[in-house]
Order: C-alpha cells, then sequence, then structure tokens
C-alpha cells in the first residue's frame, strides 16, 4: 500500500510566529502549539485526517542556512481576488520576492522568514485545490520524479511533459504535488520537506521505497520513531510512525 501525504514541513526560527502567518494566510487554524512546534491545518482538523494536508513549522537554529527547493503555490478564483489576498498578506507581514520571475501573471512573495510563494492568477485547473493550489519541487527530470512519487503516494499523473509533471489523489481533490524543471543548485538540507504516514497503524515496509530509488538519509535527528530518506534527486523526506 502506498503512503499518504500528511504534512509539509516548514524548518523556522519562530515557529509559532510563522505558524500564525501561515493560518491566518490560508484561513486555517493552528491545532498544534508545543516549543518549538507548531502545526496548522484546515479548520476542524484533527490529527490524522486522511484526506488533509497540514503545514508543520518546526524550530531550527538558523533556518536562513538551509536551502530551498520546494515552495507553495497559492490559488485563487479571480484577479480581484488575486490582488485582495495580495495585499492582506502584504498586511500580515509578507513582502515582494524577486526570484527572476519577469513580467508574470502571478505574485511572487516571501512569508516573515523569507520562504519564498506564489499567489496565482485564476486557473481553472485550480478550481477546486483549497487555498494551496500545488506544492511545486523544483528538480532536474520531473517525469522520473513523478514516476517515483506517485509509486510512493499512489498519486496519479495529470499532466507530464519535459518541463513540468502533476500529480494529484485519484479521489480528485486537494492540492497537486508539482514537479518543475529547474536548473538551480541542489545541495544541502531543505527549509521544506515532505512528511508521509502509513494508512495503517502496522507500518509500512519501507523496502518497497527503497526499491524504488529511495535512499537513507541522515539530517542529525537521532534516534527518532520516524524515518528520514531522500528521493532520487536528494530531497529529504519522512516516513512517520502512525
Amino acid at each position: 500500500m502506498a503512503l499518504r501525504l500528511a504534512m509539509v514541513n516548514v524548518k523556522a526560527g519562530d515557529p509559532a510566529a510563522l505558524g500564525r502567518f501561515w493560518a491566518a494566510a490560508l484561513g486555517w487554524d493552528v491545532f498544534t502549539e508545543r516549543p518549538g512546534t507548531t502545526a496548522v491545518g484546515p479548520e476542524g482538523f484533527t490529527w490524522p485526517d486522511p484526506d488533509a494536508l497540514c503545514l508543520d513549522f518546526i524550530a531550527v537554529p538558523d533556518p536562513a542556512a538551509v536551502t530551498g527547493r520546494i515552495h507553495l503555490d497559492l490559488a485563487t478564483g479571480s484577479v480581484e481576488q488575486q490582488a485582495a489576498l495580495v495585499a492582506r498578506l502584504i498586511d500580515l507581514g509578507a513582502a515582494p520576492a524577486d526570484v527572476g520571475q519577469g513580467d508574470v501573471p502571478w505574485t511572487v512573495l516571501a512569508d516573515p522568514e523569507g520562504n519564498v510563494f506564489c499567489v496565482l492568477e485564476p486557473r481553472e485547473i485550480y478550481r477546486d485545490t483549497g487555498p494551496i493550489a500545488a506544492i511545486v519541487v523544483d528538480c532536474a527530470d520531473p517525469r522520473a520524479m513523478a514516476r517515483f512519487w506517485g509509486a510512493a503516494t499512489g498519486w496519479t499523473v495529470c499532466e507530464a511533459d519535459e518541463d513540468l509533471t502533476r500529480l494529484r489523489p485519484a479521489r480528485g481533490t486537494g492540492p497537486f504535488l508539482e514537479f518543475l524543471r529547474s536548473s538551480g543548485t541542489r545541495s544541502g538540507r531543505k527549509r521544506l520537506h515532505l512528511d508521509l504516514l502509513p494508512y495503517r497503524s502496522d507500518g509500512f515496509d519501507l523496502t518497497r521505497l527503497r526499491g524504488l530509488g529511495a535512499r537513507d538519509a541522515d539530517v542529525g535527528q537521532g534516534d527518532v520513531p520516524w524515518t528520514v530518506l531522500a528521493d532520487p534527486e536528494g530531497n529529504e523526506f519522512c516516513v512517520l510512525a502512525h
């Protein structure tokens, strides 16, 4: 059986403050807040929810030293809604960001700790995703990455070409997982990573993931109940205990 995508894990200097920013940005609730960790999810979210994705903010000493290959795209339903959302996010503490995007119809912002994200112009494909349109992963080979992650999660390919491949759960709701061709650097720990959860309480056979191309990874986690792996392009992810 495949694993489910449960959380986007975000390294933070102040997880409580960053969690509150993202809860307000998405219209979500803070459902867990402990020293060093804050988690936010859709209204009424109860962990673990088999159908919902949440964001988990984890304290690290120097998040600015951690690189980023994953970012979030936020959905809007109209040009007016896009403009209003951008203005509201800036009021909450976001700032315009320049990543070399040039003249594009979407708006690139950075959250209060510098994590870049995009507020998209209205697109029909994201009509029913909720506030997060997509989790976007920069990579060298979108098709190969989609094959690995599709096999790992059971998500299906919705669109595939040499530059962009999209995955989505078979139920057809929630954010997309997108792999975008990029020639950028791929070294160092990542500020955002994905956390996966077994569907069953008796766990998951990690041998299958390793057979798909995952490898064990050491990010200094020590003796923990979860397993840290890296996908075929070196992006760390965690398989959590149920």
